[in-house]
């Protein structure tokens, strides 16, 4: 098997301004992209995207079906050349020269698998670490195989295990180099509840060691639980930062308000609050866009107990980050109507 090409670009790029500082990181950076673009003659993958991954970061890359985003990862992983821009991949910065370099500080793991099914999980694994020419092999598979919990299943065909299972060996095959960066894209893809919550438990496990990790994935959740900070791409990036940071950008803070009966006149109840900047009724009460939720809901609760309202329920409303990717889907989509 031969490595895969390098990539084309030159030269690091600065910290942009897009990007939040973790708490109790470094300043240092896995991954610094700048103004990288992939043209596919005149087809577009992704335009003029910039970002930057800290050490030891979980940085989630989120989109719809043929955003760009696994062939971003493609270019990071030296795979795919880019058409124009630069980046910095594991402190290298990305360039044909560097491809080599770059590839022995990374580790890539595809949505699918790539073992070999009549092979151990052992013979896998040897297979993998003479492709790197790595020094010490024993003691590499067997640390790789304790992170993924598999000691006891290095002698099963990987034709015999499930496919949660074969998840896990080829996550171990990507952690015998010890990368840098560990790229994953759609770990979970196809897998049960039970073998998606055993995937999650290993990302989870290597974040608190400190593994840096670009995890690209469609399950909403799963990058929400995970992810220090997630960027959603749609071609081009729509919007950077910690999942609280983009629920704050994208919708205004609200109070769920849930009471026996509907108010006979709720404009003199709720519109004499100043807290209250507006208001609509929901089957079982009312949703009021309000400045400060703490500040809002003892006055409206004094309000309503004044107005003799029966109140089941006050609470602020929390979008997730599924609300967040929906409404940037959903404006590209309206835009593209026009």
């Amino acid at each position: 098997m031969s490595p895969p090409p390098a990539a084309h670009t030159a030269g690091a790029a600065e910290p942009i301004s897009a990007t939040s500082t973790l708490a109790g990181s470094t300043c240092e950076s896995a991954v610094v992209v700048e103004h990288l673009s992939k043209h596919f003659g005149d087809r577009v993958a992704y335009q003029d995207v910039s970002f930057e991954v800290g050490v030891g970061e979980v940085f989630g890359f989120l989109g719809p079906n043929g955003a760009g985003k696994t062939t971003t990862v493609r270019t990071l992983g030296t795979l795919i050349t880019p058409s124009s821009g630069s980046a910095t991949v594991a402190g290298i910065p990305l360039s044909p020269r560097n491809g080599p370099a770059i590839r022995s500080r990374i580790s890539m793991m595809p949505e699918s698998p790539g073992l070999y099914l009549r092979l151990t999980v052992l013979e896998n694994l040897q297979c993998f670490a003479g492709l790197y020419t790595l020094d010490d092999v024993r003691r590499r598979i067997d640390r790789a195989l304790g992170a993924v919990n598999l000691e006891d299943r290095a002698h099963d065909l990987c034709g015999s295990l499930s496919k949660g299972l074969r998840q896990r060996v080829a996550l171990a095959r990507a952690l015998l180099n010890d990368p840098a960066v560990l790229f994953l894209d759609e770990p979970t893809s196809g897998l049960d509840p039970v073998a998606t919550r055993e995937v999650h438990e290993l990302i989870a496990s290597l974040r608190e060691r400190g593994v840096t990790i670009f995890l690209t994935t469609h399950r909403l959740e799963e990058a929400e639980r995970l992810c220090h900070r997630v960027a959603i791409l749609n071609t081009t990036l729509r919007l950077i930062g910690r999942p609280d940071e983009l629920r704050e950008q994208l919708f205004r803070r609200s109070v769920e308000v849930r009471l026996r009966a509907p108010l006979s006149d709720p404009k003199s109840v709720l519109g004499a609050l100043p807290e209250i900047e507006g208001w609509e009724p929901t089957p079982s009460g009312y949703t009021l866009t309000v400045t400060d939720p703490d500040l809002a809901a003892p006055a409206l609760a004094r309000a309503l107990v004044g107005a003799g309202a029966d109140i089941l329920s006050i609470a602020e409303s929390h979008h997730s980050l599924e609300d967040v990717y929906l409404e940037l889907i959903s404006e590209d989509v309206e835009a593209k109507s026009r």
